[in-house]
Order: structure tokens, then C-alpha cells, then sequence
């Protein structure tokens, strides 16, 4: 499993970064790089703009957008579409709610992604042990400090400072920016999960499943640049096919057990809850990440499997 879809996964744990770098012993790139303030979102690029969904009944509008988690600050992509049903909400809906929260994640972390009686040593070949040991040092650190890692978190340490590298800021990704835009206007934010729920969707999969996800991501470190830009090139403008072709399709295909845990399974249990507020009143904006709105398992997919009627906005 390449490190960018690892990312566009997981992607809101970004929001507890700070605690997650404190892991990865020599965070030289982390450390060296000032925080961003994220800039104002400018217009779409060619195209219809990334894509916009809306469920409604006799009394409730819900809009389902989606969104890249990181972003180069220069990134187009915001469409007069999506700003007025922002401001139309009443409510607004994201992973985690609260981004800055990071309560119960260091000991989940403390107590699911450090072994040192199972070391990564143990687990990789002598060839992939020089690849881990490359990658490390390219972010100041060497195999040997990672060595005490559970495979799930040397992974996420490296796809978070892979991206960082090439460019990519949590402080420049479309949840970051609404969720910021959504504070501003005192209405109330929600969430759909927890920062220690979403570390424990892929601190708990299969230790086979683990390392696949390590193996695959060393051998693509230096590709998340290229990567990454066709995820958020086919995401910015609307290609919601090419979406699905590079995020569901091909997690699907290299790992069916986090395709299973980071998406399926949790598109399921989103509609149960939008069920619920459909069966209340109101307008809400629910942000997710993008890789959740493309695909047969999709979540309106969800929703249409219950019933519920997902249209499309269109200009």
C-alpha cells in the first residue's frame, strides 16, 4: 500500500501530527519545517471543481463533500457551489471533530505501536532493513531508531514525512481549511469519529497486513510528490472515477484488509449515522475525505443500499 493512500486513509490523524512525530525519534524534517497558516482557497481549476452530493427529505438537506487531507498551499479548488451550501449549514460534520483533541492517543500509541520484543528487525529482510535504513536517513533518523516500531506506525511516521517533503501540508488540506471556516461561524461541529478511534482502524489490522502496507510504501518513498498530484489533480477536478481507480481500486487490489477497515467499514457506519440525522431537521455540510465519495463502497453508495436518494450538485 503506497504511502499517499496511507494518507488519503488515515488523513485526519494528521491533526494529531505533533504527537505521532514525537514517536519518530529523530524528526529532523518535521522539526525543521514552520508551521503553515493555511491560505485562502482560491478558484477551481479546469473542470466542474471537486464534486459536491446532497440528501434531502421533507425537512432536512445534508451535503457530503469531499476532500484531500494534504495540500500545496497554491492548490485550487474552491467552487461558488460549495461555498453556499457551507453557508447554508446549520451544522457542520467532519471525521473528528475536534482536530486539536488529542486525549487517549499517546496511549494508544504507547501501547500499539511500540514492541521492541518484536522489532522491525525481526520482520524484514536484510534488503528491506537497507531500504527502511535509506528512507530513515533521509528524514534524520536510521532503521535502528525505527527498529522498535510496530509496522502500522513506521509506515505513517515515514508517509508523514514523505509528504512533508514534497510539499504537502495538513494546514493546507480541504478539512483543515473548512474546519476552520466552520469555528469562525460559532455553529456547532461534529464528528463522525475519534483521533484514537481512526490510530486504532490500522493500529489493529493484521501484523501480514502491516508490513505489506511498510514493503510496498519503502519501495514508492520518493514518489509521493507524483503520487499524490494525480490524487489531487483527478480530486479538484471532479474526476470522481479516477478517484476511485487511485485510492479505492488500488488499496482494494494491494490490500484487501485495510480496504475493508479504512473504507467499507466506515462508510457503513457513517450512514447509520446520517440516517439519523435525516430522521431530524436542518441543514448540514459533512466533510470526509474524498477517497470515502468515490467507488462502489462509497458512502452514498451506503446511503443509496438504505434507501436514501444522493444527488449530484451541479452549476
Amino acid at each position: 500500500m503506497r504511502f499517499a493512500r496511507l494518507i488519503s486513509g488515515l488523513g485526519s490523524t494528521l491533526a494529531v501530527g505533533a504527537a505521532l512525530s514525537g514517536l519518530l525519534l529523530a524528526p529532523s524534517v518535521l522539526a525543521q519545517t514552520p508551521p503553515v497558516t493555511p491560505v485562502a482557497v482560491t478558484a477551481a481549476p479546469a473542470g466542474s471543481g471537486p464534486g459536491l452530493w446532497v440528501v434531502r427529505d421533507a425537512d432536512s438537506t445534508i451535503y457530503l463533500f469531499g476532500t484531500v487531507h494534504v495540500l500545496k498551499p497554491e492548490t485550487p479548488w474552491g467552487t461558488a457551489r460549495v461555498d453556499q451550501a457551507f453557508a447554508s449549514a446549520d451544522e457542520y460534520w467532519f471525521e473528528i471533530a475536534d482536530l486539536t483533541n488529542q486525549d487517549g492517543v499517546m496511549p494508544l500509541i504507547q501501547a500499539k505501536g511500540v514492541s521492541p520484543d518484536r522489532p522491525l528487525s525481526s520482520l524484514l529482510t536484510a534488503e528491506e532493513l537497507a531500504d527502511l535504513d535509506a528512507a530513515a536517513r533521509t528524514v534524520g533518523a536510521t532503521a535502528a531508531q525505527l527498529d522498535p516500531l510496530r509496522p502500522w506506525l513506521a509506515s505513517l511516521q515515514l508517509a508523514l514525512a514523505s509528504i512533508q517533503k514534497a510539499g504537502y501540508v495538513a494546514a493546507n488540506g480541504g478539512d483543515q481549511i473548512l474546519h476552520a471556516r466552520a469555528a469562525a461561524t460559532g455553529k456547532p461541529i461534529k464528528g463522525f469519529e475519534t483521533a484514537p478511534q481512526q490510530i486504532g482502524f490500522i493500529a489493529d489490522m493484521s501484523e501480514p497486513a502491516q508490513l505489506a502496507l511498510l514493503r510496498s510504501g519503502l519501495k514508492e518513498f520518493d514518489q509521493a510528490d507524483a503520487l499524490l498530484g494525480r490524487m489531487v489533480t483527478a480530486w479538484s477536478t471532479g474526476d470522481v472515477d479516477e478517484l476511485d481507480v487511485l485510492i479505492g481500486q488500488e488499496m482494494k487490489a494491494e490490500s484487501p484488509e485495510m480496504y475493508a477497515v479504512m473504507l467499507t467499514a466506515r462508510n457503513q457506519n457513517w450512514a447509520d449515522q446520517i440516517q439519523t440525522l435525516l430522521a431530524g431537521s436542518g441543514t448540514a455540510f459533512i466533510s470526509v475525505g474524498a477517497g470515502h465519495l468515490a467507488g462502489t463502497d462509497s458512502l452514498q453508495a451506503q446511503l443509496e443500499q438504505r434507501g436514501v436518494r444522493v444527488e449530484q450538485v451541479r452549476d
